[in-house]
């Protein structure tokens, strides 16, 4: 008998066969994406046309290609797109010419400072061509004449963007949010999708306050396209978190909502730092990924953003290095787990008011007392519920109640209940 597989093994595996597609902000790549991830959890997929204005944005022409390469004058293709969807400019126009090197070069892009890397490059509002390649293989073509082929499309169409919810018990919503517009980049973002994946999985195998709302959308425009569709129901969003670059070796980090205090925010931090986990907290800044968007002044969403290297923060970053060596299983894993810890934490986060406020209740005769013996935490479950006795006054969280008594939020969360089935506090 096999063994059964982790779920960081599954979602590495899901990462696998992702990493081939070529996506973009538009066309076949997403829709093929959204279409494997649909047979993990059921999506809910929506297309909107080209010339649609959203907010201060209007969705594009959408990109597709068959094929692209420069082959040399013995028909040796030289660049070929078929062995890496990064090796052609994202949303290239397309092109059939014959040109002598000295011309080509003016379209080529490579990395002088990492010269056997491939970066990733787009021009997705620019009409324009190019090719992506090592400054190695450049510096090995000889002059000459090459063949130049982009086989593309541009043309009006749709933006793909696809939505899973979670019910909850209240309507009360928290978005997570993954792009799903890089081409074959491992860990920014396909570790992130692959991670948002499990975390619904998750969520669905159990009865969760809150309303989950995944979001699986192109970077930049792909939010912004949501949030111009959502507009009018985003007053039920209560917290947001979204998922980048999850799947290296790197610390965890956290970057703060513009808010800086979101509940999200305090979670997060809470749950890194209890968890001892090596980590960082970073300040928001108006820069990086679509936690921008949500955040931005007009909507002001509590929605921070969970990666492990920050964007930008490894040479691999935006290269052919992002590759499947780059990620696994244990790091998306690990990720994944915090992810679920802090969900726990907030579905549980309440404010209590004390029925029984004037004095200590006498927690002996409603059997309180006796239902902590022979516990190895007696002493720390008894602190909890004098805590939240002492707290519970409306006005502070159980968070709070955790934070200030330094206990851990799960002993608090199991102190409420108990004092709450005891008819001693109430939400």
């Amino acid at each position: 008998m096999a063994p059964m597989s982790t779920a960081g093994e599954e979602m590495y595996a899901l990462v696998e066969r992702l990493y081939p597609l070529c996506r973009s902000i538009t066309g076949d790549g997403v829709r093929a994406t959204l279409d494997i991830v649909g047979e993990h959890i059921p999506l809910q997929v929506h297309e909107v046309p080209t010339g649609t204005q959203v907010l201060d944005w209007t969705v594009p022409q959408e990109w597709n290609i068959r094929d692209a390469y420069i082959a040399d004058a013995t028909g040796r293709r030289v660049i070929d797109f078929a062995a890496s969807s990064l090796h052609v400019l994202g949303y290239s126009v397309p092109v059939s010419a014959t040109m002598p090197l000295s011309e080509l070069r003016g379209h080529l892009h490579t990395l002088p400072d990492q010269p056997a890397l491939v970066p990733y490059r787009t021009s997705y509002y620019k009409p324009e061509w190019g090719f992506c390649l090592a400054q190695e293989t450049l510096d090995a073509l000889p002059e000459g004449e090459y063949e130049v082929c982009i086989d593309s499309t541009l043309a009006d169409g749709h933006l793909t963007y696809a939505e899973h919810v979670v019910p909850g018990q209240v309507t009360d919503e928290v978005i997570v949010s993954c792009h799903v517009c890089h081409p074959s980049l491992a860990n920014d973002n396909l570790a992130g999708v692959a991670v948002a994946v499990y975390l619904a999985r998750a969520l669905a195998e159990r009865n969760p306050y809150y309303t989950y709302r995944f979001i699986f959308a192109p970077g930049t425009v792909g939010a912004i396209t949501w949030l111009a569709r959502n507009a009018e129901r985003v007053d039920r969003v209560r917290h947001g978190l979204v998922l980048a670059c999850a799947g290296d070796s790197g610390n965890l980090t956290y970057k703060r909502s513009r808010r800086g205090d979101a509940e999200i925010d305090r979670v997060l931090e809470h749950v890194l730092r209890s968890s001892e986990r090596p980590h960082q907290v970073k300040e928001f800044t108006p820069y990086g990924y679509d936690e921008r968007q949500y955040c931005s002044p007009g909507f002001d969403l509590g929605v921070g953003s969970l990666s492990r290297t920050p964007y930008a923060g490894y040479p691999e970053y935006h290269t052919s290095a992002d590759d499947l060596d780059f990620v696994s299983p244990e790091a998306m894993e690990d990720t994944l787990a915090v992810c679920r810890e802090a969900f726990a934490v907030l579905d549980r986060n309440r404010r209590y008011v004390n029925l029984s406020p004037y004095g200590e209740p006498q927690l002996g005769r409603r059997g309180l007392y006796d239902s902590l013996g022979g516990r190895s935490d007696a002493k720390q479950a008894q602190m909890a519920m004098l805590w939240v006795l002492s707290l519970s006054d409306g006005e502070h969280s159980l968070l709070d109640v955790a934070e200030r008594a330094g206990l851990p939020f799960d002993t608090v969360a199991v102190a409420a209940d108990a004092l709450r089935d005891a008819e001693l506090i109430k939400v």
